[in-house]
């Protein structure tokens, strides 16, 4: 093998420039992305980067030079428009053709956006490239009333700028409650707890219908006939995988992703997927899955290139995610879809609290505020699937490291 080429810009991309380093791969790899920008963080974006306490010359993953010396050629701004499987190359946007042996996607996916009328007046906005960031903050620091749509941990961050930003925030979420599809009840009511504590206004049940605007955005409707004045909206209703490319190649597909086995080969073997973009399964929850985390595009990087080199190890690590709000880091260990018992340790009034999602028993995820310990201590009781006590577990009074050596005995 002596041609491999990486068409993505974001966190899959750059590991697998990375562990093609670390492994001495000695043959020539091109990197292509749409972006003018080298593959870069995207959690800062609707935080720290959107805050202004973050420049944009520390969002990179890797320094341009660092692909240099890896003998990584960059075709920044650059579009991959098609794959032929049967010469094996790639056609990219600026008239050139890639021979490839081996293809990894690392294509991410983009925003869903609103399809309301009045979706495409100005200042509506969504958050997922520095571009995006970039011709939001403007307008974002000059507006008065900012209106959130969707309740998930993209718009609660957004909200949470904003207010520190001294703005008239409100959020409207379309289902009875914030976080509703990746939380429990309790862990919303802290979040809501918390924004409503900072003073964003939260409004559940909301369903947005109509964007009111001559040229740019004035208020919003709702299905309920409420109407909500904005001279700024950003919308985090979700992220639409990027398969076309996949798709028009020919590639197996999943309902929400391009589908993948454990090492992260698609229905081609000499074509790989990795990150946002993957539809694979989860052997320690045994099901099928697509995550949005910075930890699975990291791994499955790492996995794929250790496939395309010769290692057969596949991918089953532990899910894990983090949010910052107001200065609170919540840490994700695991996947809660299933529990059928919810334990809480520490006081959520305190702002430092640790849910735990039990089924069966075992625990099987944990949301942890300002609770390193309890995160830590989770992950490996999630991966070693043994029976723990929901009492015990509840008892802030002991050490979670010494209740989790327990349990582990």
């Amino acid at each position: 093998m002596t041609n491999l080429v990486i068409i993505g810009g974001g966190h899959a991309a750059a590991q697998a420039a990375t562990s093609l380093k670390l492994k001495k791969f000695d043959g020539h790899v091109t990197l292509i992305t749409e972006e003018a920008e080298v593959p870069y963080q995207r959690p800062p974006l609707s935080k720290a980067y959107l805050s202004g306490e973050l420049a944009a010359e520390r969002l990179p993953i890797l320094r341009q030079t660092a692909y240099e010396n890896a003998g990584v050629s960059l075709k920044l701004g650059t579009r991959a428009e098609a794959i032929d499987r049967t010469a094996k190359t790639v056609s990219l946007s600026n008239g050139e053709t890639l021979s490839y042996d081996k293809l990894l996607l690392a294509t991410g996916g983009r925003p869903r956006k609103l399809t309301c009328p009045g979706a495409e007046l100005d200042g509506v906005h969504y958050v997922r490239t520095m571009a995006d960031t970039d011709k939001m903050r403007p307008e974002f620091d000059a507006a008065t009333k900012i209106l959130v749509v969707g309740g998930g941990y993209i718009g609660l961050e957004i909200a949470a700028v904003a207010r520190k930003a001294g703005k008239d925030v409100t959020v409207l979420e379309a289902m009875d409650r914030i976080l509703a599809r990746v939380v429990a009840p309790e862990v919303s009511e802290f979040y809501a707890n918390l924004h409503t504590t900072e003073g964003v206004k939260i409004h559940t049940n909301q369903m947005v219908t109509e964007i009111k605007g001559t040229n740019r955005v004035e208020a919003v409707v709702t299905a309920n006939g409420d109407r909500f004045e904005a001279d700024l909206i950003v919308a985090g209703i979700g992220l639409i995988a990027n398969v076309e490319l996949a798709e028009s190649a020919g590639l197996t597909l999943a309902p929400m992703g391009i589908s993948v086995n454990e090492y992260c080969q698609t229905s081609d073997k000499d074509i790989y997927a990795i990150g946002d973009v993957t539809w694979h399964h989860n052997p320690l929850y045994d099901r099928e899955i697509r995550l949005e985390s910075v930890q699975n595009a990291v791994d499955q990087a790492k996995t794929a290139i250790g496939h395309i080199l010769g290692d057969t190890a596949p991918y089953d690590t532990l899910p894990w995610f983090w949010s910052d709000q107001y200065g609170l880091k919540l840490q994700i260990a695991g996947l809660s879809t299933g529990f059928d018992t919810i334990v809480t340790r520490g006081t959520p009034a305190d702002r430092s609290v640790a849910f735990f999602y039990l089924k069966d028993n075992k625990l099987i995820a944990t949301d942890c505020v300002g609770r390193m310990g309890e995160f830590m201590q989770s992950k490996k009781l999630i991966a070693a699937k043994v029976l723990v006590d929901a009492t015990a577990l509840a008892d802030d009074s002991r050490p979670i490291k010494e209740i989790a050596a327990e349990f582990m005995a």
